[in-house]
């Protein structure tokens, strides 16, 4: 079976076509810039890559034009689309209506559609590609797969918020977490790698990139996570500020007068480490301005690193101990120094980072020393698999 997985973005489309019965990645790419004269597609198949602009005014067009590319002559994939069997979307936010993947539907596409207010820059963007897919491919059976559902699992008090209980009640204010797809691959990955059974193992998940989430996998399942109501919590990310002293918020709206949209697009969109150093929001940039000597760039770096080795020492809590400690995401991969720095703050738990092994971008390669108390990993992610393998299990 042959499946399409889609990563919807408000101007974006990430894809890739799979062979199911061999796991290959047949074709991949990113449609970027939809809405825009200017967008453009990168692709990748048949050992080439291509760069193509072509003008899509919306998500419709966009697919149209990645479904094109391949049954296209020059670097074909498949002969007919009629080929591809299923499609399988990725969705942020799933609320407390979906606890696990769902077939899609119009019912199901107007239930995420509710739950867009805890992830406003990410499920409208799935609703789109869903319904540019029924558009485009009438009756082909979809799959909805959220990063919500892997922390359905986390015991309610950890979940519960310390504000009145009504709140949940009325309107589901509590913990989701974020990026489930990618702790529960590499937490598995984990497990097979080390040949032992999940269920055995205690394992902190780092998801580090442009979004970043921590999250305690024991027994092979969620019981805490750093991000919160929406992916806006946890540790400071590239433009998302993470944890606040929440006085901040109704200080800072006092003061400038700042109305509750304008407060959340400063905190999603201008905080985090690049909202301190006043820089470019990129982690490489940053990096590199801080070793230059940019003192602002400096605080940006370590307190990102400080918060994230705060919250595996955290997680040691929550599962009495750590056997395990995962890097992924393209920060998680690809930064040497960030995963060296956070190491180095977790050595009274018995981390012992292997300096010459760390020296490496984008390896599945164990990274401590042989006598680390707590073994750490860089394991590359690979959450389009992990939807693919879950869009084949509804629709069979």
């Amino acid at each position: 079976m042959k499946i399409l997985v889609l990563n919807c973005g408000s101007s974006s489309l990430k894809y890739q076509l799979i062979n199911m019965e061999t796991e290959e990645v047949l074709a991949s790419g990113k449609y970027e810039r939809i809405g825009e004269e200017e967008a453009f597609i990168t692709h990748k198949a048949q050992g080439k890559k291509v760069e193509i602009q072509k003008t899509a005014y919306d998500h419709k067009e966009a697919i149209e034009f990645t479904l094109a590319q391949f049954t296209n002559p020059e670097y074909k994939v498949i002969d007919s689309l009629d080929e591809i069997e299923a499609i399988g979307h990725r969705v942020v936010h799933g609320g407390e209506i979906f606890k696990e993947s769902a077939v899609i539907d119009d019912k199901v596409i107007e239930q995420i559609s509710e739950c867009s207010e805890f992830a406003p820059l990410h499920n409208p963007a799935a609703v789109l590609g869903m319904e540019a897919c029924q558009k485009v491919m009438p009756g082909k059976p979809m799959v909805a797969v959220f990063d919500t559902t892997f922390h359905q699992t986390m015991p309610k008090e950890k979940y519960i918020y310390p504000i009145p209980y009504e709140y949940y009640k009325k309107y589901g204010v509590r913990k989701y977490g974020a990026h489930g797809t990618s702790h529960m691959y590499v937490s598995k990955r984990l497990a097979e790698i080390e040949k032992k059974e999940i269920e055995d193992l205690k394992i902190v998940t780092c998801h580090l990139g442009q979004g970043s989430s921590i999250c305690a996998v024991e027994g092979g399942k969620s019981i805490d996570t750093s991000m919160g109501l929406t992916p806006l919590g946890g540790i400071p990310m590239v433009t998302r500020s993470g944890d606040l002293d929440p006085s901040v918020l109704t200080y800072l709206m006092k003061k400038e007068e700042i109305k509750a949209q304008e407060m959340e697009d400063i905190l999603n969109k201008k905080s985090g480490v690049a909202g301190i150093s006043g820089l470019a929001p990129d982690f490489r940039v940053i990096e590199t301005a801080a070793n230059e000597g940019d003192e602002k760039a400096a605080i940006a770096m370590e307190t990102f690193k400080y918060a994230v080795a705060s919250y595996i020492a955290r997680y040691a809590v929550a599962m009495n101990g750590v056997d395990y400690i995962i890097f992924t995401g393209g920060v998680g991969e690809n930064q040497i120094n960030i995963r060296k720095g956070i190491c180095e703050k977790l050595t009274f738990m018995g981390v012992e980072i292997n300096v010459d092994a760390n020296n490496m971008k984008g390896e599945e390669k164990i990274i401590s020393k042989s006598d680390s108390k707590v073994k750490v990993y860089v394991i590359p992610t690979n959450e389009e698999l992990m939807i693919a393998k879950e869009t084949l299990r509804l629709v069979k």
